[in-house]
């Protein structure tokens, strides 16, 4: 259709249809919105993004008004991750993210904000915690997991684990609707796993790590290791155990200090021995270069490109150094909680948070 054509057309299609070209031909519209003759619509429309400034020597008026607010306009939230409970199995010295209440949220509540943020533009949306199994032994996770990819038909659901409470009997039940499991492994030597907080006496957490993969490879989901570099790993090699794992990502993460979480005097974890220089975390990354499915976020990486949701669907802002949380999304809305999120767009690109999340689209063998 030539633009032209949107002169002649009733305003509510016009709209309609400058919708629907946003995504490839906003640098067009641009340009030629002095053209638009009868149409006085006010762009940019919702979900249009300017991809080239006015010059200098533009006049100021009402464009560069409305330039000016959609700067300002809420962030979409295509990522998020739901951390519905703190409680946890695990006693890991650097957790950011710790117990320090035991509410969740009734089921339906939970499915109620997730509705609220697919109608926002929810396209991913990752389960942790705390530890997501703790609650009715998976059911509940397991319960969100099949609502989301079923009835919301989101592209992308994931949920993040130790890995400790899941039995096989939940992927027989949920495995068709879950894309990722991500499970935390930050060693290989159970010995450091112990040091960590990662030991459950007679359990072996490198053991079960395998029995997951080979699960997840049975039941049709994909695979991913998160490991967290810290003073007690930064030396360790683990090029060939992650290559026979064969994850679709290694997540690899700079032990990460958050003021009232995991440092200070209200916080519930003491992680400063934990924590390693940005030339150790280097380091780290240089000797296992050669693994393909490596991703490295650095503590500047990590801090504001997460969407983060508590356990109150309450947004965290973490741009101070602390978890500041926004009002909830069941009170207020998305787009009214979202503004307080602290949550870098361009960082959350960079960073490579969009990628192939969806198991339909990858191309593994199981």
């Amino acid at each position: 259709m030539q633009l032209g054509v949107l002169g002649r057309l009733p305003l509510a299609v016009a709209r309609a249809v400058l919708a629907a070209l946003r995504g490839r031909l906003g640098a067009v519209c641009w340009s030629l919105s002095p053209l638009s003759l009868p149409l006085s619509l006010p762009l940019p429309l919702p979900g249009w993004r300017r991809v080239s400034a006015l010059s200098p020597a533009a006049p100021a008026g009402p464009r560069r008004e409305r330039e000016r607010e959609w700067d300002d306009a809420p962030p979409t939230p295509t990522s998020v991750n739901y951390h519905f409970t703190r409680q946890c199995n695990y006693k890991c010295g650097f957790c950011f993210h710790t117990a320090k209440t035991s509410f969740v949220l009734p089921l339906e509540e939970a499915k109620r904000g997730l509705a609220m943020l697919k109608e926002a533009g929810m396209e991913k949306i990752n389960f942790s915690g705390g530890e997501p199994f703790l609650q009715d032994r998976g059911e509940f996770v397991g319960k969100l997991v099949q609502f989301c990819k079923q009835e919301l038909k989101l592209p992308s659901v994931s949920i993040v684990s130790n890995g400790s409470l899941i039995r096989e009997r939940w992927f027989k039940k949920y495995g068709e609707y879950l894309d990722i499991l991500a499970i935390s492994c930050d060693s290989f030597d159970e010995n450091v796993n112990v040091l960590i907080g990662r030991g459950q006496g007679k359990k072996n957490h490198v053991e079960n790590l395998h029995k997951l993969r080979q699960w997840c490879r049975e039941y049709g989901v994909a695979f991913k290791i998160n490991s967290v570099i810290n003073r007690f790993n930064v030396e360790e090699d683990m090029n060939e155990q992650i290559k026979a794992l064969n994850p679709v990502r290694w997540k690899v993460f700079q032990c990460l200090l958050i003021e009232g979480e995991n440092t200070g005097e209200d916080a519930l974890r003491e992680a400063e021995k934990f924590v390693i220089s940005d030339e150790d975390f280097e380091q780290f990354l240089d000797r296992h270069k050669d693994v393909s499915c490596l991703v490295p976020e650095s503590n500047q990486k990590m801090r504001d490109s997460y969407l983060i949701l508590d356990e109150y669907m309450r947004f965290l802002n973490c741009r101070n150094g602390r978890k500041e949380p926004s009002k909830s999304i069941l009170d207020v809305g998305v787009e009214a909680a979202i503004k307080f999120s602290g949550f870098d767009e361009k960082m959350f690109l960079n960073r490579g948070g969009k990628y192939v999340w969806s198991k339909a689209d990858m191309k593994l063998d199981w």
